[in-house]
């Protein structure tokens, strides 16, 4: 979990602070040395990403390209950037996939995913899902009838293996192990599974109760349980059988914790989440509400950074709230209006030290959080 404060500052400390063309829905990757996002260029025709150093905010290289089109939300990237030793991954809502050398800006490879793979499923919000590095395999979910799934070799786009099946969710996967079995879980269209890592197989599916979730929040494993929140089918926690497939009957159920886009955090035996205020579940009690707050930086997004005892909370009208997780009530530990009530918007910030980057809708800012 990121390192944050034991309380913020009366004001906020930038450090640098730079303008950007578009509001994006992308979220920020960053390193010590470095710091990836997206934005878009030539009157909204192209997907323009940059790599800024992170201590100065100045300029290492910048990729455009054309990607034309029309989405829900504007057409910028919905993914975050992903970084892996000394290369990140770019994905577009469009499909573009590029793979670029993080010191220079070479593209080393690039493909146009939905071409490649034959996805005709239509996505509202574009391709949302951020790339997954898991055992050497770059894992992306194209959607396509017989590339539901696919993992490529990082270093140079061919494919490893793909797997038949549902047109693509809207949300990110992950690495779990279940009883023994690592494997990758995750939501297509309409179901929640798990993949096999090397092959690519289904090992299970869950179709749930309610059909129309947006499958945007991203699953939590929690021990050796998963907790999954969408806003029709609501917060569940499924328990697995000893050979790594899901139990479907949920052990406990939250019906009032139901986000369409936000992704809950777990610390200790807590659940953090928002939809339209502030929820504190109990892992150790079927997830009961041990307190709840109302307010009107949650009545919309808002993004959480989980440190063992902090919350960190950016809310989509600017606010950056922190908060003592360890608390038996709502106890607030400083507020900023780090943008002037200017939306940050659906953008996940990232920490990397004591340092916070984060945009509104038209800049990105690094804040210095330690004092």
């Amino acid at each position: 979990m990121a390192w944050l404060p034991e309380k913020l500052s009366a004001k906020p400390k930038i450090v640098w602070e730079k303008s950007l063309a578009e509001k994006t829905l992308g979220g920020i990757a960053a390193t010590r040395a470095y710091v990836i996002f997206s934005d878009r260029e030539l009157n909204d025709t192209s997907d323009s990403f940059h790599c800024v150093e992170a201590q100065t905010g100045k300029a290492v290289w910048s990729h455009t390209y054309p990607a034309l089109g029309s989405l829900d939300y504007g057409k910028s990237p919905r993914a975050t950037p992903l970084i892996h030793g000394d290369l990140v991954f770019l994905f577009g809502a469009f499909g573009h996939l590029h793979c670029i050398e993080m010191k220079t800006g070479k593209v080393l490879w690039d493909m146009d995913v939905r071409d490649e793979f034959n996805v005709e499923d239509e996505r509202k919000w574009g391709m949302c899902s951020s790339p997954l590095m898991v055992d050497d395999h770059l894992i992306i979910n194209p959607g396509g009838k017989q590339a539901s799934l696919v993992a490529l070799e990082p270093r140079t786009g061919k494919v490893i293996w793909k797997t038949p099946g549902r047109a693509a969710s809207y949300g990110n996967f992950i690495v779990c192990n279940f009883s023994g079995k690592r494997q990758l879980v995750g939501h297509d269209l309409d179901t929640l599974g798990g993949w096999d890592i090397a092959t690519g197989k289904r090992l299970w599916e869950i179709v749930p109760p309610l059909p129309g979730d947006f499958n945007v929040p991203t699953p939590i494993q929690v021990g050796d349980r998963l907790l999954v929140s969408t806003e029709n089918n609501r917060t569940r926690l499924y328990r697995f059988e000893t050979n790594g497939v899901i139990d479907p009957q949920p052990i406990a159920v939250n019906k009032r914790l139901n986000p369409d886009t936000h992704t809950p955090v777990v610390i200790g035996d807590r659940v953090f989440g928002i939809r339209r205020r502030l929820f504190c579940l109990d892992l150790k009690a079927d997830l009961k509400v041990l307190w709840e707050h109302d307010s009107s930086a949650f009545n919309g997004y808002a993004s959480i950074i989980a440190s063992d005892d902090r919350l960190l909370i950016v809310a989509q009208s600017g606010e950056v709230l922190l908060l003592n997780a360890r608390a038996n009530k709502y106890e607030e530990l400083g507020r900023w209006d780090l943008f002037q009530q200017e939306q940050a918007g659906y953008a996940h910030p990232a920490v990397v030290g004591t340092r916070l980057f984060l945009r509104s809708n038209s800049s990105l800012v690094c804040v210095e959080m330690k004092e």
